[in-house]
């Protein structure tokens, strides 16, 4: 539920921090905005509050032009700490109600059709189908707003396998038809770049620093302003280039793709890369009530890796050494095995490439070498998990490797890496208090303490033997 006098206060400040975290429908115009939305604020009497953009669409309300609800930072309050929902709307993102039926969704969850559209209607007040319905047609206008793509090429791109029902299902969820949309809107630059924002504040130097730091050459680059790399998402592959921002409170990102059908699972992805959904307000509070004595670092983002995969396949090579060897073993990795994407950048290798090599030309120790082998193969085979909970059934990978992946495979918000070094040089800051206080943000304690360490060529982990 939302705070009345709060959302109030926000509303009519224009607070950028709780961006995304309403949604205002005004009722005498029958549009919803967000709490930053630059026109006139209306009365208070013709404001109703939602804490999502679903819940304001199916109370009747279109999306603003102005302040374009759809670009705003992605807080849904419903998602809550529901593991099966989490995993589902994470699917449902991705595409999995495009590509096949309520009923394979549901055999990949482990749960019957009945139980999840109970789960749906009481969480979100949807079905499945119209949730990802919605997400699609938000996702449709930005780019409509935000790019030059031509329609049938954005009903392409957004999940939809025909003009025809793209245009009927957006004109009953957004309340107008895309040409339409785009004639009010004009169009906006050359290519496809777009503006992904953020909740502020965001400290984006920290951030930049970590990723220049393990930067891979041929696969990632790192400016002042910018963090750029390749990418791979099923079948399709591309880059992109993120440049900041403060002063829009977003990310300029310019993406090339072979192939339209990935770009909202590739942005998506994109966005939890940069952490840039994370309400950082309410974790620092949360971090300074449970350790009181520690300084905070305002903004701090978690630092992704592109998929799972990748954080383990990092993970596993730095297990025993400092930075800049595990930075060295990536890096031959991706000059060996990584397929040529243009201009001289590879992408990251695949699964079946690590599992196929035997990696000879790493200079680490054999039980290493088999241990990435093995994770590869396991993979490969289509048996593996992207939870890395579930690595640790591998000989070879122990708590800190599937740790660290998932704080940066998958966006974990409460990872505590137990047995790295820099944070058992840190735990004197902590005066004596147990991290397990900062949960569910350990995730950000962990890169708060790190972020105050002076960089070191100290193994990063003893965990992993």
């Amino acid at each position: 539920m939302v705070d009345t006098a709060q959302c109030r206060q926000a509303r009519l400040a224009r607070d950028a921090r709780f961006d995304g975290r309403f949604f205002v429908g005004v009722t005498t115009t029958g549009i919803y905005c967000r709490p930053v939305c630059p026109a006139t604020p209306p009365h208070e009497r013709n404001v109703r509050y939602f804490d999502s953009a679903l819940a304001a669409a199916e109370a009747g309300f279109r999306p603003c032009l102005r302040c374009r609800p759809d670009s705003a930072p992605d807080s849904p309050a419903w998602r809550g700490t529901h593991t099966t929902l989490e995993r589902a709307l994470r699917l449902i993102d991705d595409g999995a109600l495009q590509e096949a039926t309520l009923t394979a969704l549901c055999d990949r969850l482990g749960i019957g059709e009945r139980y999840l559209r109970r789960l749906f209607q009481q969480r979100i007040g949807v079905s499945p189908k119209a949730y990802a319905q919605h997400r699609q047609c938000l996702f449709a206008k930005l780019l409509l707003h935000q790019t030059t793509l031509p329609v049938t090429d954005i009903a392409y791109a957004s999940g939809f396998r025909s003009l025809r029902r793209f245009n009927d299902a957006f004109r009953t969820r957004i309340g107008l038809a895309p040409r339409d949309l785009r004639r009010r809107a004009g169009v906006a630059g050359e290519g496809l770049t777009l503006q992904l924002a953020y909740r502020p504040p965001y400290a984006w130097g920290p951030l930049r620093d970590f990723h220049a730091s393990r930067a891979i050459e041929g696969l990632e680059w790192v400016g002042e302003r910018h963090y750029g790399r390749c990418i791979r998402w099923q079948a399709a592959t591309g880059r992109f280039t993120a440049e900041h921002d403060s002063d829009r409170q977003a990310f300029r990102v310019r993406l090339e793709l072979d192939d339209l059908r990935a770009l909202a699972p590739v942005v998506r992805r994109i966005r939890r890369l940069l952490d840039l959904d994370a309400d950082t307000a309410t974790i620092e509070a949360h971090l300074g009530r449970a350790l009181p004595g520690l300084a905070l670092i305002e903004g701090l983002r978690l630092p992704g890796v592109w998929s799972p995969f990748e954080a383990g396949v990092r993970a596993i090579l730095g297990q025993q050494v400092a930075i800049g060897a595990a930075r060295r073993l990536v890096s031959r990795l991706v000059a060996e095995l990584g397929e040529p994407a243009g201009d001289g950048y590879r992408c990251f290798p695949t699964s079946a490439a690590i599992a196929s090599s035997d990696l000879i030309f790493l200079a680490m120790p054999g039980s290493r070498r088999e241990t990435l082998r093995r994770f590869a193969a396991w993979y490969a085979g289509g048996e593996a998990s992207d939870d890395p909970a579930a690595w640790t059934v591998l000989k070879g990978i122990g708590p800190w490797t599937a740790d660290y992946a998932a704080l940066r495979g998958t966006g974990h918000p409460d990872i505590w890496l137990a047995g790295d070094a820099g944070l058992r040089r840190a735990l004197p800051r902590l005066d004596g208090a147990d991290p397990a206080r900062a949960s569910p943000w350990r995730s950000y304690l962990t890169l708060q303490l790190w972020s105050q360490e002076r960089p070191s060529q100290e193994p990063r982990s003893q965990a992993d033997e």
